[in-house]
């Protein structure tokens, strides 16, 4: 058996992220060739994912990343089993990568992403080979849960995660005055991870989510004796407030408890004689 030096065992570790004993067993069952120890290790990694496969994986974090023309942006969730792992540099380290990565090569779904190729770090291996084997680096499975991007031509795209990386927000805002517009996008970003929104405008809301929560008013009318010629208006009523929970323009601004969000946008529209009008957003929570 050649000599494996600790210089190889060092390169291989750089290489992989994998420990020092395992690279150097790894050469070792290679005879030393480099490209093999790799692919020995991506298998172990695969097998232990296989044998990992039904464990739970609902640790994890947020992550975003936004192209330099601020046009295009990604958000995705990337779970793994404690959080001792998911702050820990390589879970974050790869994390990253994979958004960055969608990001490059305009990924709109997870599976998308998933077939996309790693670079040499990884031997080439496509992103659903590359959860297997950094399944043997950290020791734990690892799971795409979600991603998506979201991109914007005429106007502007922010963010916001909160401090732990378990929630975040990517927003976007058609306007014709976009450098003006940033802060309030930013706000706008905030508001949304903190209020969890479900659609920009009330048009937008389900029909069956409507028809969902009016059959639940109008059952609790009832139940409190209501007359049968008040309970339309008293379902009404509590559909008004319904929809200044999860319709974005309609909720409570977070800095200012006396406007709602659709006050804060005729505010700027007014001050820049600008257009402004949020077109998307995606809000991510840790196993949400």
């Amino acid at each position: 058996m050649s000599q494996i030096s600790a210089k190889d065992v060092k390169d291989l570790r750089d290489t992989t992220g994998v420990g020092m004993m395992e690279c150097k067993k790894a050469l070792e069952e290679t005879g030393g060739d480099m490209q093999k120890a790799i692919e020995y290790l991506r298998k172990k990694g695969a097998a232990m994912a296989a044998k990992r496969a039904d464990r739970d994986a609902r640790e994890g974090g947020i992550c975003i990343r936004i192209s330099d023309d601020q046009k295009r942006g990604v958000i995705l969730e990337l779970n793994c089993e404690t959080d001792f792992v998911a702050r820990g540099e390589v879970f974050t380290g790869f994390a990253n990568e994979l958004a960055s990565l969608a990001l490059v090569n305009n990924c709109v779904t997870r599976d998308e992403l998933l077939a996309v190729k790693l670079g040499e770090a990884h031997g080439g291996a496509s992103v659903e080979e590359a959860l297997k084997s950094m399944t043997g680096k950290v020791g734990e499975k690892l799971e795409l849960k979600r991603m998506a991007m979201l991109t914007v031509e005429d106007g502007v795209l922010e963010s916001y995660i909160h401090p732990g990386s378990q929630l975040g927000a990517l927003i976007c805002m058609s306007t014709d005055k976009p450098e003006e517009a940033r802060t309030l996008a930013k706000d706008l970003a905030m508001q949304v991870a903190a209020s969890a929104p479900i659609v920009t405008d009330r048009s937008l809301v389900p029909a069956d989510y409507i028809a969902k929560e009016s059959e639940i008013y109008r059952q609790q009318a009832l139940a409190q004796g209501k007359a049968e010629q008040f309970v339309d208006k008293i379902v009404m009523g509590r559909l008004d407030k319904y929809y200044q929970e999860v319709v974005l323009t309609e909720q409570v601004f977070i800095k200012d408890q006396n406007a709602r969000v659709s006050d804060v946008l005729n505010e700027f529209r007014k001050k820049h004689q600008a257009k402004a009008e949020v077109t998307a957003f995606v809000r991510y929570q840790l196993g949400a």
